[in-house]
């Protein structure tokens, strides 16, 4: 290391900078030329410096004797050469670490004790069919699920007098360790494996739950589905998820509807789709019959003359909309139908029926 080096201005302070300022200027620098961000040659060299100068700067110490010797002082003899920065970033968690705890840290600082985690989020996926899309439905499901013990309350032990503070931490929940680095004496603050950073630790668990808080049951449930559900729509029950640590709040549920394909109807969008035959008579001369919906039974007029594909639409019979409810329509496509055996009767009353249109005249206008 060279012994000119100006840790001030590397930093960007004055000498008259506050530790907060120290930390500060290390913070933002320290994420700009961090190498898994700032790809470019100086960024390594930037960042050892940065770190040299804010393990100096930010010790009072260490800035006492480096204000009154500079970079040449006895305690920066062999300086930081040998020192693999990339080594020391990855033990203290590489990018993406929390600034301010990696300062404090750095230089002998305290972390805080680990907060208690809420319980986790579950998926569950459903099933139903478009008729409960349609109209909506309720539906009962089993979660097995993590749930608060009910012997102990969630505090995992046998009664409230077997909560004490760990003897490890004393309470805090964290564990500090002091060793020598190039940097000079370097502390390190480690969550305390004894009580995993809660600060307190149980004499004797609960029977129940072996001190963990929470029992496997299976939680039986009935979920609403509204009106108008498509496929993917996610349903959020809240705190139905699992128990958190101790008493914590519980996660989400989220259920996530799949819609089965109907037998007879398609989907598309809020309008349904359906495909009937239609008798040749009634194709001919018109008149009513009988279409499925999805409430039953519906009547439909049909026109003289009326081909094959041709489609009717039913309007307001489809799916309502699920933000709006405003309803789709039903759209009836028909094709018609020939009957495979005919009694001697109706072969005559068609052979008439042939005659009086003549072969040419059957086919007028369409070749001529």
């Amino acid at each position: 290391m060279a012994k000119d080096k100006d840790y001030y201005k590397i930093l960007g302070i004055s000498k008259n900078a506050s530790k907060e300022e120290v930390k500060a200027a290390y913070k933002k620098l320290a994420k700009q030329y961090h190498p898994d961000l700032n790809k470019s040659p100086e960024a390594a060299e930037k960042f050892k410096e940065i770190n040299e100068a804010a393990a100096v700067l930010g010790d009072e110490q260490k800035k006492a004797q480096y204000d009154q010797f500079g970079a040449a002082g006895p305690q920066f003899q062999g300086g930081f050469e040998g020192f693999d920065f990339s080594d020391f970033m990855s033990d203290i968690g590489g990018f993406g670490m929390d600034f301010d705890s990696i300062f404090e840290n750095f230089f002998g600082g305290r972390q805080r004790p680990r907060r208690r985690q809420r319980g986790s989020d579950l998926r569950y996926d459903l099933e139903i069919e478009l008729e409960d899309a349609a109209f909506g439905a309720t539906k009962a499901i089993s979660i097995p699920r993590l749930e608060e013990c009910g012997k102990c309350n969630g505090t995992g032990a046998e009664s409230k007098s077997d909560i004490v503070s760990c003897p490890d931490c004393n309470g805090r929940g964290v564990q500090t360790r002091t060793q020598r680095t190039p940097f000079g004496l370097f502390s390190t603050t480690t969550t305390c494996r004894k009580c995993k950073g809660s600060g307190r630790y149980i004499k004797n668990e609960c029977p129940e739950c072996s001190g963990k808080g929470v029992v496997r049951k299976t939680r039986k449930l009935e979920v609403k589905i509204p009106k108008g559900a498509v496929d993917g729509t996610n349903l959020r029950i809240q705190s139905e998820g699992e128990a958190g640590e101790a008493g914590t709040q519980a996660g989400d549920l989220y259920i996530v509807v799949h819609v089965n394909p109907h037998r007879i109807f398609e989907r598309h969008g809020n309008n349904i789709y359906v495909k009937v035959p239609l008798p040749f008579t009634i194709a001919a001369l018109g008149g009513e019959m009988e279409v499925p919906t999805l409430n039953g039974k519906a009547s439909l007029k049909i026109p003289e003359g009326t081909q094959s594909n041709t489609v009717f639409r039913m309007k307001g019979i489809g799916i309502p909309d699920l933000h709006s409810h405003h309803k789709g329509d039903e759209h009836i496509e028909v094709y018609i139908t020939v009957p495979e055996k005919l009694n001697g009767k109706q072969k005559k009353l068609l052979e008439d029926f042939e005659k009086e249109n003549g072969k040419k005249g059957l086919f007028k206008g369409v070749f001529g």
